[in-house]
């Protein structure tokens, strides 16, 4: 897969993500939506870094699982239940997603939402990625 991560200059310099990603390839994988559960269905962390970073592991297994590696992202979508919350924790959370999934930023975008379907969760992930 090939990706150029496109930021023009008259936009805002992006923090922690890519304005667009054009991607070529052969291959195409929806990541369904990951929170923070553990292997036995049960949400893991207390706070929202604890959480974020269960869910982009999960979310990386996911991808792992279908052939592909965090530069393969593409879109992520971060569905939050309290953005001021995700706001004051910004600086941690992309630490956590540098150390798992690098500095080659999929385009993204933070939602914030009224729950997640555990009423437990904080944050779910979903995207796709481009694979060769």
């Amino acid at each position: 897969m090939t990706t150029d991560r496109v930021n023009p200059p008259h936009l805002a310099p992006p923090a922690g993500f890519c304005h667009a990603v054009v991607a070529s390839g052969s291959r195409v994988v929806f990541l369904a939506g990951q929170t923070a559960l553990d292997g036995d269905g049960k949400v893991v962390g207390a706070t929202l870094p604890e959480q974020f970073a269960r869910a982009l592991a999960n979310l990386l297994a996911a991808l792992a699982a279908a052939g592909g590696s965090p530069s393969d992202l593409a879109r992520v979508t971060v569905y939050a239940t309290d953005v001021g919350d995700y706001r004051a924790h910004a600086p941690r959370l992309g630490e956590i997603w540098r150390e798992a999934a690098g500095r080659d930023y999929p385009a993204m975008a933070v939602v914030q939402v009224v729950r997640l379907w555990d009423a437990e969760a904080l944050v779910e992930m979903d995207g796709f990625a481009v694979l060769p």
